[in-house]
């Protein structure tokens, strides 16, 4: 009967797995997985034709379609030569496992459902609070990204300044206000213009350091319409980790949320060169960190954490009639810390690939990338041609060509991508042209980003 046909085994749903997990093996363990580039929607209309009809094409069509067709003209985001935006490395483990999540039928938003999923999840987020400094008991969620995670921890950060003002019979402001650098990643002005709310935006130091008198004069200027101060624990176009330590001293004299946005940078507390960089997260009252960007994750996650998961409790809990079975408990459900009620246990392939590797493993590939990006600095330094923005912080080398305008990028970057040779885009600072290496996969080797400089002659 076509109506059980989907999801009845049979020999027809043997071939689609066998055939699925063939491919994904192959795409796993390849030594040569190609970096790929975009067609154009004409060209793909052309060489795709219509897949979707009323009989179906059939699995091995469809997937010859995807392999052949579809995948080429997707970038390779986890290729040791995509070095452009912020790339993903997941590991072996992470990747298999992401399989198994989709294959096990696991919804990870309430304990109910899915207590061992969540049990796991929570094991990570505890091991991530502690390499924080964050106090036992700090816990959270894994979300989508570093947009919803940002977005959930300042929506909690507004519902406690409002519930603080409440209880003292104090006026609330008209508008509130989240205080953040003029260099912090734009998914905050995105939380803020969904909140409703402004955006203070602060001068950053020459270095694109913000700094805490820079902060205090904001919160002396707004006072009470400010629900939460933004720390960047690493930029995403350069890298660079704002006065943490020196922002959350100020919670001695102001009483405002401290949110660290370490989407991208965080990570780099594992290793134990780079700690001393972050001073004072250990006093924010929420972070996030994006496992699928340095900590070997796949696609996609991002570890939000309170300092006080009850302030995201009493800000994200979803209440009607068919959810009062999850309400009326005290158990742990993931959906309470966060925006999204609907969520797939999407920390677990983290979890396996920990488990598997262990920690040990993580410092070592952080620290190694770090050392990298220090080597190819100083060989981007020695060139005469070539001039480094700003000395690398964490991960991310910026530098310029002299002479070259942005044609002159956009040129030598299409080049390097037609060619297959590395993804390394055009970007630009203050108004000028330049370009970056964005450095997360332990494959990436020093040879590599050489032989990219050697195309700049």
């Amino acid at each position: 009967m076509d109506a059980v046909r989907m999801h009845a085994p049979s020999p027809e749903q043997a071939a689609i797995v066998d055939a699925v997990l063939d491919y994904s093996r192959r795409r796993m363990l390849a030594t040569d997985v190609p970096l790929d580039k975009p067609q154009s929607e004409a060209e793909l209309n052309r060489l795709v034709g219509r897949t979707i009809t009323d009989a179906g094409l059939g699995a091995q069509r469809a997937l010859s379609v995807f392999e052949h067709i579809l995948a080429p003209a997707c970038l390779t985001t986890s290729h040791p030569l995509y070095l452009s935006f912020i790339p993903t490395a997941p590991t072996t483990a992470a990747i298999a496992f992401d399989l198994v999540v989709s294959a096990s039928g696991l919804y990870g938003g309430s304990w109910l459902e899915g207590a061992g999923a969540v049990h796991a999840e929570n094991e990570v987020l505890s091991f991530l609070a502690k390499e924080f400094g964050l106090p036992e008991g700090a816990g959270g969620v894994f979300v989508q990204g570093g947009t919803i995670g940002n977005l959930s921890a300042l929506v909690a950060a507004r519902e406690a300044a409002k519930a603080k003002l409440i209880a003292a019979g104090a006026e609330l402001p008209q508008r509130w206000k989240i205080v953040c650098s003029i260099e912090a990643h734009s998914s905050n002005k995105s939380a803020a213009k969904v909140m409703d709310a402004d955006v203070v935006l602060v001068p950053a130091g020459e270095d694109g350091v913000l700094r805490a008198d820079a902060v205090r004069d904001a919160l002396i200027e707004h006072g009470d319409a400010v629900c939460a101060v933004v720390a960047t624990g690493g930029s995403t176009n350069f890298g660079i980790v704002d006065d943490i330590s020196g922002i959350a001293a100020l919670k001695d004299e102001f009483d405002f949320w401290l949110h660290i946005d370490g989407a991208y940078g965080l990570t780099a507390m594992l290793a134990p060169e780079a700690r001393h960089i972050f001073a004072g997260v250990e006093r924010a009252d929420s972070v996030i960190v994006d496992p699928h960007k340095w900590l070997f994750a796949p696609f996609d996650c991002c570890a939000l954490l309170y300092r006080e998961p009850d302030a995201g409790r009493r800000a994200h809990t979803q209440h009607a009639e068919y959810l009062d079975t999850l309400t009326d408990t005290d158990e742990f459900s993931p959906s309470d810390y966060s925006i999204q009620l609907t969520r797939r246990p999407r920390g677990l392939p983290m979890w396996f690939s920990l488990a598997t590797y262990g920690v040990d493993a993580y410092r070592d590939a952080i620290g190694a990338t770090l050392s990298l990006t220090q080597q190819i600095a100083a060989e981007i330094a020695a060139r005469p041609e070539l001039k480094l923005v700003r000395d690398p912080q964490l991960s991310v080398v910026v530098f310029e060509r002299e002479g070259w305008e942005r044609a002159h990028y956009d040129r030598w970057s299409a080049a390097l991508l037609d060619s297959q040779r590395a993804f390394v885009v055009p970007s630009s600072h203050k108004g000028r042209p330049n370009t970056r290496f964005a450095i997360l996969n332990p494959l990436t080797t020093f040879d590599d980003l050489v032989g990219i400089l050697d195309t700049m002659k």
